[in-house]
């Protein structure tokens, strides 16, 4: 793609990673268009440079939306992201996951779109991997409706490619931590983990506590959107063709993780054990050497993206 500015809909822009992804499409001189119904994003979190649509992707209306702008890029994040509602109302998954992306391609296929970054799952596509870090090529077995959803999501986008010649890039992302995840909603662990340091309240651990999952900082993922955006896509082939896996390339378990962010916050509460949560894996580490090889890097140590995280969450609390 040309470096002009172009017209883009980041989806989910008002939610943690989006914002700082249509942030950065402001940054480079893009025109942002956010779409996003609030149901967990928050209106704050939107770049005043963008122009908001309050609406859900699954909304009729959203064709009209591109019939106006016609869009040069859609960056797509809206989504239902929680695995443990996924278990328990799978059909819901699938109406926001499923029939929202169709809305979406449904209006890209109509106005020309040039390309269309899906946000996909490197945690929950391939299932129990039986190789970590886990490369784009490993067998897909998700084992929960979200991922399903989110593999169904890219064979959807790759029959757009084959039959109306779409460009589309997958990002498989590992688990995203930074400033502006919600300790109060559909959070990952890092953000309820600070949340409950602050508190001076106990740490919620489930099962051993030795599960691990491959956290990576929000920064690295929005420069992963950044090239996913512009890269080359031609080719032929599968799905992996055009999907990339984006983390560190490391397993961390969720006591490491515990005590690595106790010792930042220089707080101890301790720690409350519950039974493991249906349709969770017990390890996740993925292999970025693909996207390595297009020229993203991981910038942010773990260490940083905590330190960084922790201190944006204790600095809104105070001002809350």
């Amino acid at each position: 793609m040309n470096d002009q500015p172009k017209k883009v809909l980041v989806t989910g822009g008002a939610g943690f990673i989006g914002s700082h992804v249509a942030d950065a499409y402001l940054a480079r001189g893009d025109r942002v268009w956010v779409v996003d119904d609030l149901s967990s994003g928050k209106r704050s979190n939107v770049p005043s440079g963008a122009t908001f649509v309050h609406m859900d992707i699954g909304d009729g209306a959203i064709l009209h939306l591109f019939r106006e702008v016609h869009f040069d890029l859609v960056n797509h994040h809206a989504a239902q992201i929680d695995v443990r509602r996924s278990v328990v109302d799978p059909r819901h998954d699938a109406e926001v996951n499923l029939l929202g992306l169709l809305s979406l391609l449904e209006g890209a296929r109509e106005v020309g779109t040039r390309r269309f970054v899906f946000v996909s799952s490197g945690g929950v596509v391939y299932g129990e991997p039986l190789a970590l870090p886990t490369p784009e090529s490993a067998p897909k077995l998700p084992l929960s409706p979200y991922g399903v959803t989110k593999l169904t999501g890219e064979l959807y986008l790759n029959y757009y490619r084959e039959v109306h010649g779409m460009e589309y890039v997958a990002l498989r992302y590992g688990n995203v931590f930074g400033p502006r995840q919600d300790p109060l909603g559909e959070a990952g662990v890092v953000a309820i983990f600070c949340d409950r340091l602050l508190a001076r309240a106990p740490l919620t651990v489930f099962g051993d506590g030795e599960q691990t999952r491959d956290y990576i900082f929000v920064k690295d993922v929005v420069s992963a959107n950044m090239l996913a955006s512009d890269m080359g896509v031609a080719g032929e082939g599968g799905i992996d063709v055009v999907a990339f896996n984006v983390g560190r390339g490391e397993g961390v378990s969720v006591n490491r993780l515990a005590g690595a962010l106790e010792g930042i916050a220089g707080i101890r509460t301790g720690r409350e054990h519950r039974a493991a949560r249906p349709g969770e894996l017990r390890h996740s580490a993925l292999d970025s050497r693909r996207l390595n090889a297009r020229g993203w890097t991981c910038q942010w140590s773990l260490e940083e993206g905590l330190r960084e995280t922790f201190q944006y969450i204790a600095k809104e609390r105070e001002t809350s």
